[in-house]
């Protein structure tokens, strides 16, 4: 079956970075696009980065672009959010996501907390 494994979140000061992996099992991964979501406390969730399968493709929400990077390996199944000058709006849990055989999976994401 499907199993998105987000990790690589955790608790970092405002300006700094982190990268975030997803590591993807139970589908042919180099197929398909995939996604990164995050949801912010008492906020919708939003579609923050894609990549298509081949990688040779993305796509930023417009408050990210310049800021985040989001990148694969389809060698180790994986893909990635770099993410850099963090600040306190960033907190968030961050998910990837792939949608397959017309159903969405989520992983259970990764939290990013930044310190005040």
């Amino acid at each position: 079956q499907v199993q998105l494994v987000e990790s690589g979140g955790g608790l970092v000061q405002p300006g700094g970075s982190l990268r975030l992996s997803c590591a993807a099992s139970g589908f042919t991964f180099r197929g398909f696009s995939m996604n990164w979501y995050r949801q912010a406390p008492a906020k919708e969730r939003d579609l923050v980065a894609t990549i298509s399968a081949a990688g040779s493709s993305t796509n930023y929400a417009d408050s990210v672009k310049g800021r985040f990077t989001i990148s694969r390996d389809n060698a180790k199944n994986t893909v990635y959010l770099e993410m850099n000058s963090l600040n306190v709006v960033h907190t968030a849990v961050y998910s990837c996501t792939v949608v397959r055989g017309g159903i969405l999976y989520w992983g259970k994401g990764t939290l990013v907390t930044l310190s005040s």
